[in-house]
């Protein structure tokens, strides 16, 4: 029997009530729990590809390429959901939200490769969104490659989700739209966080759900962010380590490193393995990471992932 993608499974039982506790770091935005379910990566899930450049949306592209190109993972007609991080009201060169030409190449690629429609969609957290998205840039870079912009600033913009491999969470929500997405790409941008850290990958997923605040209240965080992620997969992650943030995150100003580098991977805990390099971390120090390795989510040693430079 195939396995369904995350629509196909999301209509499957969409129409079947299920009344849920939410328990740990966990909330609540609908009465029917729904877990996703991402399609099996057409990427080889061993490999990270590292593109370096000046250009944000030519290594952009090149990193996506090295892995086999957008055509391998998006299908024609599919509906992608892009998440970067757009939590913040900083203009770009702050380096706290993901680089909008970052994202404006990952949907144009996306639309060359067929999608019938591409979503960015975040959580914000400073409102109002015209402000943010402004700001930021990524709403017009966004807009103008293709893509329909979706923040999502209502409870109702969210389902419960099970997490059945969960520590510490059970249940949470997510947005609607990556449930029902034939493909999810999450586009962090790298920097440090006072709590974690560092925020890449799987720190990003905490603007898929509603209330976001509840795992910052509770006293584990990083295992919060290493639940998450077993329910709530990337098809594909996409670092902008353009330029990073070293001091003053998650939100910023602080001091900023041009690295001029762009991650791509399936592997949710390889790419932010190598991620946490670039602030000299080693990965087993990083919490979540760590975490994340030890429940079964990824490779967390580098010396066993092929490395493709492009």
């Amino acid at each position: 029997m195939s396995k369904l993608n995350r629509r196909e499974f999301f209509e499957a039982v969409a129409g079947v009530g299920a009344a849920i506790l939410i328990g740990g770091c966990g909330s609540k935005a609908e009465t029917d729990a729904v877990a996703a379910t991402p399609r099996a990566p057409k990427f080889d899930a061993g490999t990270l590809a590292v593109a370096s450049g000046d250009d944000p949306a030519k290594i952009t592209r090149a990193a996506v390429e090295a892995l086999g190109g957008m055509s391998k993972l998006v299908r024609k007609g599919d509906t992608v959901v892009v998440k970067p991080n757009i939590a913040w009201n900083q203009p770009p060169e702050v380096g706290a939200t993901t680089n909008p030409k970052v994202v404006a190449e990952i949907v144009k690629m996306c639309k060359e490769a067929g999608a019938g429609k591409v979503i960015v969609a975040e959580h914000m957290i400073d409102r109002p969104a015209e402000m943010v998205l402004g700001l930021t840039g990524i709403g017009d870079a966004a807009k103008n490659a293709g893509a329909d912009i979706y923040p999502a600033q209502n409870e109702s913009d969210y389902r419960s989700i099970e997490i059945h491999k969960g520590k510490v969470l059970k249940s949470d929500t997510c947005i609607k739209d990556i449930l029902k997405a034939d493909v999810f790409i999450n586009v962090p941008i790298a920097k440090v966080h006072d709590a974690t850290k560092v925020t890449l990958g799987m720190k990003n997923l905490m603007g898929c759900m509603w209330d976001r605040q509840a795992w910052h209240r509770s006293s584990s965080l990083d295992q919060c962010i290493a639940d998450y992620v077993t329910a709530i997969r990337p098809d594909l992650t996409i670092i902008d380590a353009n330029r990073i943030l070293l001091t003053g995150g998650p939100k910023g100003p602080g001091k900023t490193k041009d690295v001029k580098q762009v991650i791509a991977g399936v592997d949710p805990v390889a790419v932010d393995a190598y991620g946490a390099t670039l602030f000299g971390f080693k990965p087993q120090d990083v919490g979540h990471i760590k975490l994340a390795h030890e429940m079964g989510v990824g490779e967390i040693d580098l010396a066993k992932v092929k490395i493709k430079k492009a």
